[in-house]
């Protein structure tokens, strides 16, 4: 047995366990003869998939044929539960190991924070980590975009389940206690079988807020402090000048959900409000809580040790009168603080309770003062070890989160705002048609008016209800920031941003609120574009020197520390351009980007809108921030984590700490050691980048006439995926498509993205690549394979493109494919279409075995390997089910239980594949 099989041998047998657990939980509730039935097709799915046994394959569609509605839904919720129960199993494994690593005092794994730190040290820049962090800033986003397809209560059972599991690896037990383990983990799979996957209703965007801010419940809240609490220690351990050094907030977690209006019309003012509500009450509740823990613990009786001044006085002011703990200062100054924390919490979230004579903080400053007092009086007689355990954490929290939580993010079209603005020019100017003057014109009008002191708006005007609500939105953020302070709604993104009036727009919208004040030139917002289609992406970098060449934008940015953020659209660019060329025009925004930004003498911040598949620019955090160009990065990144990503990375704490290192490493990498990493080497430098806008055309072209410029392409679509069955599944709050119809370029890339994933055919991961590659081999027969070669060894940006598209392509397959594409009713169509694409996916494996030398898919990444050997064997028999559901359902058998098989095997694929949205 090789030594990754010794290694994987504990997963295996967790997998094995689960699977047991859960076949009894089937029988139980089913009988054997369910049982059997579900076993029969497993095997012949395995049989299909690893010999593409045609035998298999007519056995399999007769075997699925002949289930009944009620069979066939039986079969699709055993496969569901047991790809969420392999992910569990996984999660824990890869815990499993690194804690093994740890233990076992091996080097730092790359990626990890003491790698970076210590690659820092070694190379002799540690003197550059104090600049670092004074200007670092690291966000992940959680957005709520409608891949999460699993319920709150799926994921309790799940984390039920996995700690469990964890407390077998890290508890000695005895044989009681592991039979007890046992049985509860067989009661938490009978649970898990027994819960409903599917939600019956649609998900409102307050449920989308709750469900976001339950993983601060399992792992923000607590991991980010300890994060930093971990990289004191470090760097303090490597050199005394950072002993007792509390590092800058660098890094928060924001969000999007209950600010992002783009395609939302459910995202209102009042939702606006109830969410900064809500997030206000997550974090008080939980500072109130650490407090009572605190309290107990520092029960420091002042006869046997002496306090501050500063303490006794704070003491004195708490209105604990016990005469138990008259003579236990820590105590009572805490009963204090929590006293006005929580008067503070009736003020912010209208729960808790407010005793007489008790203020309420104004800010989260002077609650940090009061725990500064406590920290302080420790350190100063002698107990540095009592301040630096809950007490270190809760002052971090403090600062990281303050009264609000997370950053919340505003997010608009373009077109919004553009039509807003329109409709007050109108009203202060009748006669103005905003929207027929050319772009010259309108930057004139809006600076005009930027400069002006009047109002455009006013109080006796009966404007349109889109107006209405987004003047009102932006009122409610003003009143936020009076309320929770100006780092709760911090940034203003705007979408399809395409012009520096786009900008303008925006800016006077502040400005009639009272949230840009046209005398200083003070704006209280990050106004953000959002540069997302490919042409938008070739202008962002004009568009951005045009607004910098105007003295009042100018002066906006010096109230903004003369830092402006770009948001860069990875999902929409995608859509628009395939998946070689999305990257391409990235990378090449950003580079140009970078040069107009340091011309200019403007910092800037880069915001990287991801998805969770590599169709939507999803793929390992590490190796893409690596892979920026020179100067994208300096410190500064925030990037969105969205759909089902959010629960595989932060549903578990440890498994989140994880990520969040990740990121911060990454960052550190990039900034301050980024002479191997950022360009192609010099030598060959040139020529990689021609060859890459060689392979971009070619791509481009390929890509564009297969979706948007084949005759019925739309329909093969619409029939050969489950589309149309996403649009109505209750996974989000926002629709599919922008409009109503079915058109591509009205869809949203993530129903787009998802709709491919489900048919495992992953199309926006890879599709014109294979004709890129053939063009360039035959354009340049002497040395073009090399060059390629020499690209895939020698520039990460390219070696992170193939990566990625190495792991989509081995989560694809055209076998089942072709099943899928047996559902369009064109025959002719079908096989116009499918034969183009079948011969373009054999040409993209060709081709990237042939640059990166690989015999199979993945073969340089054994644990995504092991990942598709455990858990495919059970995705692809609900493939095949799908698509026997998908037949019924379109001939007309289209009762509730119906659509319930199709939608529990939607939720059963994206749950085995991960990151499919």
């Amino acid at each position: 047995m090789q030594m990754n099989e010794v290694k994987d041998e504990l997963l295996s047998s967790d997998i094995r366990q689960l699977g047991r657990l859960l076949g009894d939980a089937i029988r139980n509730h089913l009988g054997d003869p369910a049982f059997e039935r579900i076993e029969h097709v497993r095997q012949l799915a395995i049989r299909f998939r690893r010999d593409n046994d045609e035998a298999a394959r007519a056995q399999l569609s007769d075997a699925l044929q002949a289930l009944s509605q009620e069979e066939t839904t039986q079969l699709t919720r055993a496969f569901s539960y047991f790809s969420l129960l392999a992910n569990i199993a996984e999660d824990q494994h890869h815990i499993r190991r690194t804690r093994a690593h740890l233990i076992a005092g091996s080097p730092p794994r790359q990626g990890s924070l003491s790698h970076a730190v210590g690659n820092v040290f070694d190379a002799g820049k540690a003197d550059a980590l104090e600049t670092f962090f004074d200007d670092a800033f690291v966000s992940p986003v959680f957005t709520a975009h409608p891949t999460e397809v699993q319920r709150k209560s799926i994921q309790n059972c799940q984390m039920a389940i996995a700690r469990l599991l964890s407390e077998r690896d890290r508890v000695q037990m005895t044989p009681e206690e592991a039979e007890q383990n046992e049985e509860a983990l067989g009661r938490g799979i009978v649970t898990l079988w027994q819960t409903r996957l599917l939600r019956t209703s649609k998900l409102s965007v307050m449920d989308e807020v709750a469900n976001g801010l339950s993983f601060y419940d399992h792992t923000i809240l607590r991991e980010l402090p300890k994060l930093y609490s971990s990289l004191e220690t470090m760097l303090a351990q490597r050199d005394a000048r950072w002993e007792d050094a509390e590092l800058p907030n660098f890094m928060k977690v924001g969000s999007w959900i209950g600010g992002d209006r783009d395609g939302n019309p459910f995202v209102t003012a009042d939702i606006l409000r109830s969410t900064l509500q809500t997030q206000a009450d997550k974090v008080l509740d939980f500072y109130l809580g650490e407090l009572r823990k605190l309290a107990s613990q520092l029960s420091l009786a002042q006869i046997l040790n002496a306090c501050s001044e500063p303490l006794r006085a704070l003491a004195e002011r708490s209105a604990d009168a016990s005469p138990h703990r008259v003579d236990e200062p820590y105590r009572r100054a805490l009963h204090g603080i929590h006293a006005r924390l929580d008067a503070t919490r009736v003020v912010l979230s209208g729960k808790g309770k407010q005793a007489d004579g008790v203020q309420p903080y104004a800010a989260a400053s002077d609650l940090l003062a009061d725990l500064d007092v406590v920290q302080h009086s420790l350190v100063s007689n002698g107990l540095r070890a009592l301040a630096r355990g809950r007490l270190r954490q809760l002052r971090r929290a403090v600062k990281v989160f303050g009264f609000s939580l997370a950053p919340l993010d505003l997010r608009q079209n373009s077109d919004v705002h553009e039509r807003v603005v329109g409709e007050l020019f109108a009203g202060a100017q009748p006669g103005l048609v905003y929207l027929d003057l050319d772009e010259e014109q309108r930057i004139g009008l809006l600076l005009a008016e930027l400069e002006s002191p009047r109002l455009l708006t006013s109080p006796y005007a009966q404007y349109s209800e889109e107006t209405t609500s987004e003047l009102d939105i932006f009122r409610a953020v003003r009143a936020a920031h009076v309320k929770y302070g100006k780092e709760s709604v911090p940034n203003c993104i705007i979408s399809k941003a395409a012009s520096v009036s786009d900008l303008l727009e925006v800016a006077l919208l502040l400005k009639e609120v009272g949230l840009l004040r046209q005398d200083s030139r003070e704006v209280d917002v990050n106004i953000i574009p959002l540069f997302e289609t490919i042409a938008d992406l070739r202008a962002g970098p004009a568009i951005m020197a045009r607004a910098f060449g105007l003295p009042f934008y100018r002066g906006l940015l010096a109230s903004r520390a003369d830092q402006q953020e770009v948001m860069l659209g990875y999902s929409d660019s995608n859509k628009d351009g395939g998946f070689l060329t999305s990257g391409w025009e990235l990378y090449k925004a950003e580079i140009e980007l970078v040069t107009v930004f340091k011309q200019e003498q403007i910092k800037l911040r880069l915001f990287h809108g991801r998805g969770g598949s590599v169709g939507r620019g999803g793929g390992p955090s590490y190796e893409a921030i690596l892979a920026q160009p020179a100067g994208a990065v300096q410190g500064q990144i925030r990037l969105t984590e969205q759909g089902e990503v959010i629960t595989a990375k932060y549903a578990n704490p440890e498994v989140g700490r994880r990520n969040l290192e990740v990121l911060v490493a990454a960052t550190i990498q990039s900034t301050l050691l980024p002479q191997a990493q950022l360009q192609p080497k010099a030598s060959a430098g040139a020529g990689h980048l021609a060859a890459m806008e060689e392979l971009s055309g070619t791509a481009l072209n390929a890509y564009r006439d297969l979706v948007y410029g084949t005759d019925g392409f739309e329909q093969y679509f619409w029939e050969s995926t489950v589309i149309a069955e996403i649009a109505a599944l209750n996974i989000g709050s926002r629709p599919a498509s922008r409009k109503k119809s079915t058109s591509i370029e009205d869809l949203r890339a993530i129903p787009w993205v998802l709709s491919w994933a489900q048919c495992r055919l992953m199309l926006p991961g890879w599709f014109g690549f294979g004709s890129a590659v053939q063009a360039y081999l035959a354009a340049h027969p002497a040395d073009g394979a090399d060059v390629l070669r020499g690209m895939y060894t020698d520039w990460p940006f390219f070696t992170s493109l193939l990566s990625n598209m190495d792991m989509v392509l081995a989560k694809s397959d055209i076998a089942i494919a072709g099943k899928y594409a047996e559902l369009v009713k064109d025959k002719a169509l079908r096989d116009a279409i499918f034969t183009r694409i079948r011969a373009e996916y054999a040409a993209t494996l060709d081709a990237l075995k042939l640059i990166t030398g690989q015999e199979e898919l993945q073969q340089a990444n054994p644990l995504m390997q092991r990942s598709i050997r455990n858990r495919f064997p059970y995705i692809d028999p609900l493939n095949h089910v799908q698509v026997e559901l998908l037949k019924r359902f379109r001939e007309g058998k289209q009762d509730a239980a119906a659509r319930t098989g199709i939608h529990l095997s939607i939720n059963g694929i994206a749950a085995g594949l991960r990151n499919s949205g």
